[in-house]
């Protein structure tokens, strides 16, 4: 494994150990609550090995927290540009213009923007998959 790869198994994994023990969880409460087993939730947070998409859904759960928290890291989120909108436009209800919508929109853009092309092309990737399955195709 070269050591960009094992640095992005780190960075998840930190990631994941950070979550875990501000909610003070331990590994086994993890192995509780995901169905995930002790020793696999060591090998991630020690950068050993990475989760897949499924397994941080469940990961997610048991911390209680939104899959994107994985990913985000930052005190606060960048602001918004408006978004210059015509009169047709104006009745349609934007998820992404206002309250949680627009904070998770805000938070996911500062995310992209941190990530290098490539990683960005994975997450892309690995999205239109999730797309895909959930309509049942």
């Amino acid at each position: 494994m070269s050591v960009s790869e094992r640095e992005k198994h780190t960075m998840i994994g930190d990631r994941l150990r950070d979550l875990r023990e501000a909610k003070h969880l331990s590994q086994g409460d993890i192995e509780k609550r995901a169905g995930l087993r002790r020793c696999y939730v060591s090998r991630v947070e020690n950068g050993h090995t990475v989760p897949a998409i499924k397994t941080l859904e469940k990961w997610a759960q048991a911390l209680e927290v939104a899959l994107y928290q994985f990913f985000y890291d930052g005190d606060k989120p960048q602001q918004v540009p408006t978004v210059l909108r015509t009169s047709k436009q104006k009745h349609i209800d934007d998820w992404a213009s206002r309250g949680k919508g627009l904070r998770m929109f805000t938070k996911i853009r500062r995310a992209l923007s941190r990530m290098s092309a490539r990683d960005r092309s994975v997450l892309l990737h690995t999205a239109r998959i999730m797309s895909h399955k959930s309509r049942g195709a």
